[in-house]
């Protein structure tokens, strides 16, 4: 086997998808723990104390306790390489999870044991479904009062359309759980309690169900409630398929309590068992890159600007998609037509920042970025000159009219507004006529508004006045002549304004008004994002 073929095949890329709240942050730590590349895991509880969760780096997301932007994690465990993608759990960053979710090759979907499936996990179960990302579920939070684990397999079921077959099966009821068995090897592992709130790995004793040891530290009732469990499962529950665990039809499922480590090592070990290694990755011409093929190819999914505020860099981390990366190799960038040379690339660790000499498929690089790269950017092998397929786009709900509070501190707005919406964090609209003093904002969550203007205080120094709009549909305008487009009928309750590649699109206040336009101007098509790209 070829050195590239080794490397892919122990490379595991995925995103950790949940409603907020359900302890994804906290997973994602425990994760980290487990793997060595932290010691100790600080309670995201105990956000009074500063012990923030490791992937959380933004400042107001450490204030408000919430994640907002995607991380970029990196470990190894067992001989794996293992890519971490920790999505914001709130909806008003949905855009910058369905990014993610493109450079991911199968996702872990996180539910709270006492609320089962939410809302925001719905929504991102679809995406991760339509793009037949395998899916493992770990059910959380098992430390507490939760529902029938039973119950919660019916739910995934009924709300979600999928099947699932529980790998690790709870020992216990109601918060006291004792440990899990596992049901592919039939081996019971058992939780020793500790004081240390999952600040450490937890310790367990494991055997086999007939082990009289194991049948001494579960007490008969305990006992004889799992032996029917396990009946219960293998008599009325799903066979295990690998296939369609790789469709997407049929979810692994593991249980588990993030916050005292209960169920997390075994079920990161039965991840990086099940889950796919970096899989093909697909051409705007319907061609797909096979990670194997030995020319480098990548994309760009994500950027982030002042990362580290002392030293206003701007990060665009990208997915390999084929081939093996070295540092300061030179590829073409499709969207310049240029050759670029891919500058200080680094891995990351939280904040924790390492210089890499060489990276595989399914690696997640960062690199530095003067300001030539958008979001979906395709890089490749200068013979390959690659287009990967298109990102989706959400159409914008909110607008606001923003413009500097100092006008002397133009510069710093302007150059603020514009990396951000780079980053993908806005979608800036322009008016025709109106001077670089003002720009129309659109955004899917209001909460992304409060983002934009902390950040344009505390990393532009540029404070900002905004007065939001009263429009909620925006639609994209496409007319034979420029002169239709000005000269749009039943415009009164409405804006005209253009985004950053030109485009026309229309701001108008509901549907209704939206029909009184659409009746007026026959023959104009009135989209809900640009023609060449897909809607969400």
């Amino acid at each position: 086997m070829s050195e590239l073929l080794e490397k892919i095949e122990k490379r595991r890329t995925f995103a950790i998808i949940s409603h907020p709240d359900a302890g994804k942050t906290t997973l994602t730590e425990k994760l980290l723990l487990y793997g060595g590349a932290i010691h100790l895991a600080g309670s995201v509880k105990a956000r009074k104390s500063n012990k923030h969760a490791v992937s959380d780096w933004m400042e107001i997301e450490k204030q408000r306790g919430i994640s907002v932007t995607s991380s970029v994690l990196q470990f190894d465990y067992d001989g794996y390489r293992v890519n971490i993608l920790d999505t914001p759990g709130h909806q008003d960053f949905s855009e910058d999870t369905y990014r993610t979710l493109m450079a991911a090759d199968s996702a872990v979907m996180l539910i709270d044991a006492a609320k089962g499936v939410e809302p925001q996990t719905k929504k991102l179960f679809w995406v991760c479904h339509r793009r037949h990302l395998p899916i493992f579920t770990f059910v959380n939070k098992l430390d507490r009062y939760g529902r029938n684990p039973f119950d919660l397999m019916d739910e995934l079921e009924n709300v979600l359309g999928i099947r699932a077959y529980p790998i690790d099966w709870p020992i216990g009821i109601d918060g006291k759980y004792k440990g899990v068995y596992n049901r592919m090897e039939n081996t019971i592992q058992m939780f020793e309690e500790d004081g240390s709130h999952g600040s450490k790995q937890l310790k367990s004793t494991t055997g086999s169900l007939d082990d009289p040891k194991i049948k001494e530290m579960l007490g008969d009732e305990l006992y004889n409630q799992l032996a029917e469990d396990i009946e219960l499962l293998d008599m009325a529950g799903d066979e295990f398929d690998m296939e369609r665990v790789n469709k997407g039809e049929l979810t692994p499922m593991f249980f588990g309590s993030a916050m005292t480590n209960f169920g997390v090592q075994s079920f990161l070990e039965k991840f990086l068992e099940l889950s796919p290694e970096p899989q093909p990755r697909a051409l705007q011409n319907g061609d797909i890159v096979d990670p194997s093929n030995e020319k480098f190819s990548a994309f760009v999914f994500k950027i982030q600007a002042n990362m580290n505020p002392a030293h206003r860099d701007r990060i665009s981390f990208m997915r390999i998609c084929s081939g093996k990366f070295e540092k300061g190799m030179t590829v073409y960038h499709k969207q310049s037509g240029k050759p670029i040379k891919l500058a200080m690339p680094q891995q990351f660790m939280a904040q924790e920042r390492t210089i890499v000499e060489e990276a595989y498929p399914g690696d997640i690089i960062g690199v530095f970025d003067p300001g030539i790269f958008g979001i979906g950017d395709s890089l490749s092998d200068n013979s390959l000159k690659l287009q990967f397929e298109d990102f989706p786009v959400f159409p914008p709900e909110i607008f606001a009219r923003v413009q500097p509070k100092d006008s002397l501190k133009r510069k710093q707005f302007e150059k603020g507004i514009i990396q951000l919406s780079q980053e993908g964090a806005i979608q800036v609209f322009k008016q025709e006529g109106v001077g670089m003093e003002s720009y129309i904002v659109g955004v899917v969550g209001v909460l992304q508004l409060e983002v934009l203007e902390y950040r344009l205080k505390n990393e532009y120094s540029a404070q900002l006045l905004m007065n939001q709009l009263p429009y909620s549909v925006a639609r994209w305008v496409y007319a034979e002549s420029k002169d239709q487009v000005e000269n749009l009928k039943g415009l009164d309750n409405g804006m005209l304004v253009y985004d950053k590649k030109d485009r026309p699109v229309i701001l108008v206040n509901n549907e209704w008004a939206l029909n009184w336009i659409l009746d007026r101007n026959p023959g104009i098509q009135f989209l809900t994002v640009p023609a060449d790209v897909e809607k969400i």
